[in-house]
């Protein structure tokens, strides 16, 4: 019996933490579109339905300790590696579970309560039209009214020149049998000898060619789940809203914050065209013909309530930023998805000074005197392009009283995992509830710092976590060049770790790594 469905599960998924689906960045998400979010001050319920590796699962679960966590995934070795993160981290709020989404949806689960939140990440459109069937059979089920859907997925029209690309790849590895990251590697090798007679499909299509050098640099195991599914099918927004109003549900907006400003990205004439389509699947549709869109994350609602500006001013004020990345690095002009931005330094220099003394709430931010006087909407704005831009992170003022010990002891557990290799990137925020990202170099000095507290000495640290490259036969890069040499290595791991401490950790402590 095939339980996979035509989906590669011979290979497990990359292990990333996706921001857009905490909690915490949907109810902003809500928020700034003018929807009543989920409460999150009482318990709430959340499942993610295809969890993969189970990052955000165990990270929002750990984040999170007023949340019943609920996650599922058909493939068992994603689920046995998942459940020994948590029980390493005595997790005791989140149930990670077997089973497909078939089962789910007839209520093969027997004590499932219903949610406040569902997302997906990655899934509706790697599946079968059959299993897509099931996922809203899902949320009608068990998605609570004012409940919040996250999905993203591939989108047409931005895919519409690629296709072709995926056809090749997948027809290929049909022909030559052998586990899929092998599939992977000979069909990219023969589309790379096919790129090299410089076809009319490639020469004319800048996009596909663009896809076609991915292949080359791309981890295999995300390109073997990006692309080599049977049923993978790019889809229509108009499409995918059609599908879960089945469930109740209606599109409220883009985890992709800075779409709700569409002035930055779309010129007058366009702004016009677009105001004059009164439907608003059509409008979101023809958004992206605009922009050539090609993965979409979409937030729904089922039962949406419309919130007056008094209550969206209410709410926003409760929500505030943190630094993301160090004070120094902090920047008006910023490359967003679809569109660059630059800042008026007169508006953002004020509010760069104010965070890096700390995190501040939009009404501590609307009482500096460069402020004053400006409409909660505008300090709102300035806000979510900075989170937009990965500048900043996003809170809730009330988050600050949570007990913080399983988010500590899963950063504990993440940290240590560097010691077995170069695969997990994200720690939990207890302020902001959401991952915080880390490079290989700088998991070794957490693991380090949390097997010496209260020591940030670079030399003292470097010592310690250099072992762990020279077990793992590891050697660090400078100038694009492999360092040669023990010595070498570890004097490259203290400078690194140097300029860690100076200007990464200090971010880390406001966040609450520690």
């Amino acid at each position: 019996m095939d339980w996979t469905s035509g989906y590669a599960s011979d290979l497990v998924y990359t292990a990333g933490f996706y921001r857009e689906q905490s909690p915490v960045y949907l109810n902003y998400g809500c928020i700034l579109n003018g929807i009543e979010p989920v409460d999150l001050d009482r318990e709430f319920t959340y499942f993610e339905l295809g969890f993969g590796r189970g990052v955000t699962s165990n990270l929002l679960a750990a984040s999170h300790p007023n949340g019943r966590f609920y996650a599922a995934d058909f493939n068992p070795a994603h689920v046995a590696g998942a459940r020994q993160i948590a029980a390493a981290a005595e997790l005791d709020n989140l149930r990670l579970l077997e089973n497909s989404f078939e089962e789910l949806a007839k209520g093969a689960v027997a004590d499932l309560p219903q949610f406040d939140f569902i997302t997906l990440h990655g899934i509706y459109t790697w599946v079968t039209a059959e299993n897509r069937q099931y996922i809203v059979d899902f949320l009608t089920r068990y998605l609570k009214p004012g409940g919040i859907v996250y999905l993203s997925y591939n989108a047409m029209p931005g895919w519409a020149s690629s296709l072709p690309l995926q056809r090749l790849i997948v027809d290929h590895a049909e022909l030559n049998p052998a586990r899929s990251d092998v599939q992977m590697d000979n069909a990219s090798d023969f589309i790379a000898k096919l790129s090299s007679l410089n076809p009319a499909y490639l020469a004319n299509n800048l996009s596909a060619e663009s896809r076609v050098k991915k292949l080359k640099t791309a981890k295999k195991n995300y390109l073997v789940h990006e692309y080599m599914h049977k049923h993978w099918q790019p889809m229509y927004h108009a499409d995918v809203a059609r599908d879960l109003a089945n469930a109740k549900l209606e599109y409220v907006g883009s985890a992709e914050l800075h779409n709700v400003y569409r002035g930055l990205y779309l010129n007058p004439d366009r702004m016009a065209f677009l105001n004059s389509i009164s439907d608003p699947t059509m409008r979101e549709t023809v958004v992206d013909y605009m922009t050539n869109t090609a993965f979409r994350k979409d937030i729904f609602v089922r039962g949406a309530r419309r919130i007056n500006s008094a209550r969206q001013a209410e709410l926003l004020n409760t929500a505030g930023i943190a630094l993301s990345i160090p004070a120094k690095d902090l920047a008006t002009k910023v490359s967003l998805v679809n569109c660059e931005f630059t800042g008026s330094s007169q508006i953002y220099d004020p509010v760069f000074e104010a965070i890096k003394d700390g995190p501040k709430t939009i009404r501590e931010l609307s009482e500096l005197p460069s402020m004053r006087g400006k409409k909660i909407s505008t300090i709102a704005e300035i806000v979510t392009l900075l989170v937009a831009s990965n500048q900043v992170s996003i809170f809730f003022e009330s988050r600050k009283s949570l007990d913080k010990a399983a988010a500590k002891r899963m950063n504990a557990v993440i940290a240590k995992q560097v010691q077995y290799g170069d695969e997990f990137h994200a720690y939990c925020s207890t302020l902001t509830g959401c991952g915080v990202s880390a490079s290989y170099q700088e998991n070794l000095l957490l693991w380090a710092m949390l097997n010496h507290p209260g020591i940030e000495d670079a030399e003292k640290l470097a010592r310690f976590a250099v072992r762990i490259l020279y077990a793992q036969n590891l050697q660090l890069l400078k100038d694009g060049k492999a360092i040669v040499g023990d010595e070498e290595n570890a004097l490259e791991l203290q400078a690194q770790f140097a300029q860690f401490i100076e200007h990464k950790v200090p971010v880390w402590k406001s966040l609450g790594l520690f």
